[in-house]
């Protein structure tokens, strides 16, 4: 059995860890209102240039069979693809990393039978270091996020991606990130990035993912097939910018859940060791006074 003094210092520090994990879910949840406003901010915009996109592609009344670009159109032949993979820099978030990992993983090895079939693009230390362990193809990386990035942030990572399915690198690419749905829940999503082909099947009656939300016409400057050149990218960029952004959302969420788990944890062990400690201390004080009081029979 451990002695009071062990017990003693086993109480203390279990406080300090306690006192720890708070902080970091109170900061978690700061960051977490300050991620949500950050994506919801940002949402607009990608559907207004989605709309656009839309337009142009799926054509008008007085051009029916709308324009056509590389990046709507899907290989005939997938050789190869990529895995934009966005992971968190740190741990103590839960599954977070675990889930998004394996679920990867998984789908990887149920698509593809050797490496030269698929690539990696990896955004997060934890992300990187897990791929890098088992030998797996990264062509790109970038760590060390700010908790609120800016665009400019992987502005470079999201145009190489782009570059590398226009250049004939890759034949598709694929998003892997966790969605945010509440503070206790994170969804592993997969949503295809490249090519931009989903509203090539909208049927009558239905609206696609990518189909336009309103009947507005739009009028061009110069000329559609020149805005669609330069506003396709942009558009890919900006996915990717919103999954990260709403990625970083589900961070905070699961470590806040996760730090909000350990505090509980630490004051139910808290509890616990002090009950010990209190029967500790009350057996030795019994102990004594029956020491105390068989002494002084004896001396009777």
């Amino acid at each position: 059995m451990a002695s009071l003094r062990d017990i003693k210092s086993r109480i203390t520090s279990t406080k300090k860890t306690k006192q720890i994990t708070k902080a970091m879910q109170m900061v978690s949840a700061a960051k977490l209102n300050r991620a949500q406003s950050k994506a919801t901010a940002f949402l607009p915009y990608t559907e207004k240039i989605r709309d656009v996109v839309a337009s142009i592609a799926s054509g008008s009344e007085s051009d029916e069979e709308g324009i056509s670009h590389p990046m709507l159109e899907a290989r005939e032949e997938v050789k190869k693809t990529a895995y934009l993979v966005i992971t968190s820099d740190r741990g103590l978030c839960g599954a977070y990393n675990s889930g998004l990992l394996r679920h990867t993983l998984k789908t990887i090895n149920e698509r593809h039978q050797s490496p030269e079939e698929y690539g990696l693009i990896v955004v997060g230390r934890v992300g990187r270091d897990f791929f890098k362990k088992r030998g797996m193809p990264i062509y790109q990386e970038v760590v060390g996020l700010q908790d609120q990035p800016e665009y400019a942030e992987i502005k470079n990572i999201a145009a190489t991606t782009v570059d590398m399915f226009t250049d004939g690198i890759f034949d598709e690419i694929y998003l892997h990130y966790n969605h945010f749905v509440s503070v206790i829940s994170q969804k592993v999503t997969e949503t295809k990035l490249l090519p931009l082909n989903e509203f090539d099947t909208e049927e009558e009656g239905s609206e696609t993912e990518l189909a336009p939300k309103t009947n507005l016409e739009y009028i061009y400057e110069p000329d559609p097939k020149v805005i669609l050149e330069q506003l396709l990218p942009h558009y890919a960029e900006s996915l990717i910018y919103g999954a990260l952004l709403d990625a970083k959302a589900s961070e905070f969420g699961a470590r806040m859940t996760a730090m909000q788990s350990a505090t509980n944890n630490a004051t139910d062990r808290i509890e616990e060791l002090t009950l010990v400690y209190n029967r500790a201390r009350q057996a030795a004080i019994t102990q004594e006074i029956n020491e105390i009081v068989g002494g002084a029979a004896a001396l009777d």
